[in-house]
């Protein structure tokens, strides 16, 4: 829904939300269903509401537990008999600067207030510790945002004893803590009330009145904030910015001003504002989004922009570059065919608000911001939060290297008799090993975005995939593929429990961009041999469908297993017939 775009409409969210939610859970969105519990040191009613719509809008249905006013250590701490059985799959700690149980005075010396900090740090430490050993999830903590008083003035911030340098300190070990814990989530409140503006954020009425850690019109942005964390986590980000070119990457029209006339680079002040655009679309492929070019020009003109001496993004920046007269939101589609995304996982920016409005008519879930001057692209898209991340892992920083990769496997398919002898020319090497604890970041990513090969739909978290490594009935599998155009990194993904002499195939998914390789075949092979040494008789396999994992139905029938319902499939161990593989693959142990 357009409403839920940056900028937020708060006053019509504040007005309409029961309406709203009525929509969105009428829409037809493929809803996941989790359980997150808010810890509130403040009033969270407003919050809840709110945070309950942009989780429907990103296609997340939410139960939800509150706290109540002010008991969040206490829940925290010591559980109770409500909270420990609604087991929570997230738990979000909303405090603010209110709830530090005591700053520095001027009669405190340096180590007193040194003393003092650990300790508070100390106080929250208990917290996150308690809730990990409880409930082993995700826990999403607000940073301290500051009053919107400074009692030394601007000494406030760089003196031991002013409130501001204070919890700016506080806030360093937050961000120190979460750098040594996986699964633990900042969610920047500080950035949020500078954003807004500290004294309208502050308005002390809320407090006092209603108990509210920010002003009314203030609490959609927050629960917009969580809201992209949870959405990032849970494999609802897009994956791909593309884009237009004239008047969106520079100034001018390439085709009529020629490429000495666009604006772009250092020279005048407009060509400063694209040349800043550029970069910031760069430092996003940097950090595993997607390039990719859908521009009405003649490519040759393209290209020659893309070449412009003083550009930033150059055309090994993109993975696809689609500059023709087609309209635009055909060229997404076969674009996203091309990649092997879905079309919902792309953001498309143009300057040109008819091709904008064409695109989100004819493609329903392409993200479409309404980007007006130059000078407001970056706001637009980082408040937008397309591509929130909450881990990095390495094949996220060579993801542009990869699809280059795929487009080059593509084109040689051509030269080829037949499929068998291009997968030979491709030189392929897999590594299949049991889950490592140096993959595990990686693993949940792939868990929670892969909707394509995708047979069961299980997401996990960190902690579940660390139960999964640690107990003995279960076998783990991941696989990594190179060929000759490069390391694809960890691509697949499958986990299966034992119970007695079954196997029961959890988790199995894979990346699109090595589809029909025979990766599957692979791993298909790895996990039987791995139920032989457990002397499994039976494996079982699971295929629940969805909107978006129709490329695998007969993916258990094409493995030689038979169907006992619609979505259970069996196959004997003894009678397993070992696949045909046209690559090379390193042997380890199954545990």
């Amino acid at each position: 829904m357009e409403i839920f775009d940056y900028p937020i409409d708060t006053k019509t969210l504040l007005r309409k939300k029961k309406r709203l939610k009525r929509e969105l859970l009428e829409s037809g969105i493929g809803f996941i269903e989790k359980r997150v519990a808010v810890l509130g040191g403040s009033t969270t009613d407003e919050v809840v509401d709110h945070l309950e719509l942009f989780l429907l809008n990103y296609g997340i249905k939410t139960e939800f537990y509150q706290s109540e006013y002010d008991k969040y250590m206490e829940d925290a701490l010591f559980g109770n008999e409500k909270l420990d059985s609604f087991k929570p799959d997230i738990v979000y700690i909303h405090t603010n600067w209110r709830n530090i149980t005591s700053f520095p005075t001027p009669a405190h010396t340096v180590n007193d207030i040194n003393q003092m900090l650990e300790c508070e740090y100390q106080r929250f430490v208990a917290i996150w510790e308690s809730i990990e050993k409880r409930y082993g999830c995700p826990v999403i903590q607000n940073n301290f945002d500051r009053p919107n008083y400074r009692l030394f003035g601007n000494k406030d911030v760089s003196d031991v004893h002013g409130r501001t340098n204070y919890i700016y300190r506080l806030n360093q070990k937050l961000y120190e803590y979460s750098q040594n814990h996986q699964g633990f989530f900042i969610n920047d409140l500080d950035y949020l009330a500078s954003d807004y503006g500290l004294s309208a954020w502050s308005d002390s009425l809320y407090w006092h009145m209603y108990k509210y850690a920010m002003c009314l019109d203030a609490i959609p942005y927050v629960a917009d904030s969580v809201a992209k964390i949870i959405k990032a986590i849970y494999g609802k980000n897009k994956k791909a910015l593309i884009l237009d070119l004239d008047n969106t990457l520079w100034g001018g029209v390439v085709g009529d001003d020629g490429i000495e006339g666009i604006a772009i680079g250092q020279e005048v002040p407009s060509g400063q504002v694209y040349s800043e655009f550029q970069e910031y679309c760069k430092a996003q492929k940097d950090i595993g989004v997607i390039l990719g070019i859908d521009s009405k020009n003649d490519e040759e003109n393209a290209i020659a922009g893309l070449k412009h001496p003083d550009g930033v993004l150059k055309p090994d920046d993109f993975v696809a570059i689609k500059a023709n007269w087609n309209p635009k939101d055909q060229n997404l589609t076969q674009m996203a065919d091309e990649l092997t995304l879905g079309v919902d996982s792309f953001v498309f920016v143009d300057d040109n608000p008819a091709e904008r409005e064409i695109v989100k008519k004819q493609i329903p879930g392409v993200a479409v911001p309404a980007v007006s001057k130059v000078e407001t692209f970056i706001r637009t898209l980082d408040h937008s939060g397309y591509f929130e991340v909450v881990s990095l892992s390495a094949e996220d920083r060579k993801k542009t290297e990869m699809y280059h990769a795929k487009t080059e496997a593509a084109k040689a398919v051509a030269a080829f008799s037949n499929y068998g002898e291009y997968l030979d020319s491709l030189e392929m090497k897999a590594t299949i090993r049991p889950f490592e604890e140096m993959y595990v970041s990686r693993i949940v990513q792939l868990t929670n975005k892969s909707n394509q090969f995708n047979l069961t739909t299980l997401r996990c978290s960190e902690d579940d995939i660390r139960k999964m490594m640690s107990s003995d009935n279960w076998i783990t599998l991941y696989g990594k593929l190179e060929d000759k155009f490069g390391d694809n990194g960890v691509v697949t993904v499958v986990a299966g429990e034992i119970k007695d002499r079954e196997l029961h195939i959890r988790l199995w998914l894979m990346s699109c961009r090595v589809l029909k390789r025979g990766m599957e075949d692979a791993m298909m092979d790895k996990l039987v041999e791995g139920a032989r040494e457990c002397s499994i008789e039976t494996v079982y396999g699971y295929y629940y469908p969805t909107a978006k994992n129709g490329i695998v139905k007969d993916f258990y029938s094409e493995m030689g297993f038979t169907a006992v319902t619609e979505d259970r499939w069996i196959i004997n161990v003894e009678r397993y017939k070992t696949k045909s593989l046209h690559m090379s693959v390193v042997a380890e142990e199954t545990k």
